[in-house]
């Protein structure tokens, strides 16, 4: 702290500089937040679920659906505890808002997916109201869902047998998550299987089947058995644990941690040639000053330490300040829109590697100016040569 205010002098000894250098870094890791909190979000989303259930899908594509009819036969595979079954509704309220919504099995939902929380009450009357729906926390506050109410919503894949898209369910429950995990994706609505089968165009067909297992070490040996009870079969199946079908899911979108690092590889290119001739310049500027300080008894390797720790501060206040921002811009995203970036969070991971990147920025603009300044002499640097 000694030689705080002397690395502060020397930051803004040309304001205007330091402050385009500054504006800079912070924008810089604006979007280094941005972009790190949604890339992991889309490339590790899935990690908070659980290793006991597969996803059974079409082997052409997850949109593909599947006959009912061959719930009973997965059913009766050695290892499995027990099945769902889902349908993607596609549906949509209000002005083409989209919400996430599954036809599904209540009864089954409930023994298949333990973490969804509802009492024992709106489960029953999920089970029994044909035209029952539940909700998830974070849909029902963003759109203000009761239970009691109705919730009308169109489809945009499913007309019903008079040729409507628009779709009208009660709504008996709003489920929770078992943890905070889970809370965050309680982003979708369940509408009743028996209804939405009766009641469409097309009849009874599932998009996935959820398969509970006995013993998670058996997953490989379910999934192929899985597979090979459909080979060569008009209805061949994909099966696969359920975090690698999300992540697969989300792959569809395109290779987003690619296309983040991308983008930020282009970013801090650019970061480090702007900085780094900053430094440098700063330095060239001063070095009649660094060897006065030399006469005065600093050695070389101070020398050194100031400018590389002026580097360093002016990376991290530039990085810490564009991160806060980016927190701040990711909270205020998630209460704008939480159907989408309610589970988008700046986490420790991210913070991790924004600080990493800052110290590794630090010294790349930093150490060839500052091991030039620490081999500067005295005599030929007074003389000016």
């Amino acid at each position: 702290m000694r030689y705080f205010r002397l690395v502060w002098a020397s930051l803004w000894r040309k304001k205007t500089r330091a402050i385009l250098t500054l504006l800079s870094l912070i924008s810089a890791f604006l979007l280094f937040g941005l972009l790190q909190a949604l890339g992991v979000f889309f490339t590790a989303g899935a990690d908070f679920v659980g290793a006991s259930r597969l996803i059974v899908q079409s082997r052409v594509s997850f949109t593909q659906s599947l006959p009912m009819s061959m719930l009973p036969e997965i059913e009766s595979i050695p290892g499995v505890k027990a099945i769902n079954h889902d349908q993607w509704f596609g549906g949509m309220y209000g002005e083409n808002q989209q919400v996430f919504t599954f036809a599904t099995d209540p009864a089954r939902l409930r023994v298949v997916y333990p973490e969804w929380v509802l009492s024992d009450e709106e489960w029953k009357a999920f089970e029994t109201t044909r035209t029952g729906a539940i909700v998830g926390r974070k849909v029902a506050e963003q759109y203000g869902f009761k239970v009691g109410q109705k919730l009308p919503l169109k489809s945009n894949i499913f007309p019903q047998k008079d040729g409507s898209m628009a779709w009208s369910f009660d709504i008996v429950g709003i489920y929770d998550g078992i943890d905070q995990a889970w809370q965050a994706q309680t982003q979708g609505v369940y509408i009743h299987s028996a209804y939405f089968n009766e009641a469409n165009q097309f009849g009874p067909m599932a998009g996935t089947f959820t398969v509970l297992l006995d013993d998670v070490d058996q997953a490989n040996a379910v999934a192929q058995a899985i597979d090979a009870r459909f080979l060569n079969s008009p209805n061949e199946t994909k099966t696969q644990s359920e975090k690698d079908f999300n992540k697969g899911f989300f792959a569809q979108i395109g290779d987003i941690g690619l296309i983040v690092q991308l983008i930020l590889m282009a970013v801090f290119f650019t970061i480090l040639l702007l900085t780094g001739n900053t430094m440098a310049q700063a330095v060239r500027e001063r070095i009649p000053e660094l060897a006065v300080l030399k006469t005065l008894g600093f050695s070389d390797a101070k020398v050194t330490a100031l400018v590389l720790v002026e580097a360093l501060f002016l990376c991290m206040l530039g990085g810490l300040i564009g991160m806060g921002l980016a927190a701040l811009m990711i909270t205020g995203l998630a209460q704008a829109a939480p159907g989408f970036f309610g589970a988008v969070r700046a986490n420790e991971t991210v913070w991790m590697q924004a600080l990493l990147a800052m110290f590794v920025l630090a010294l790349a603009v930093g150490l060839p100016p500052a091991l030039k300044a620490g081999r500067i002499r005295i005599v030929d640097a007074l003389a000016g040569r």
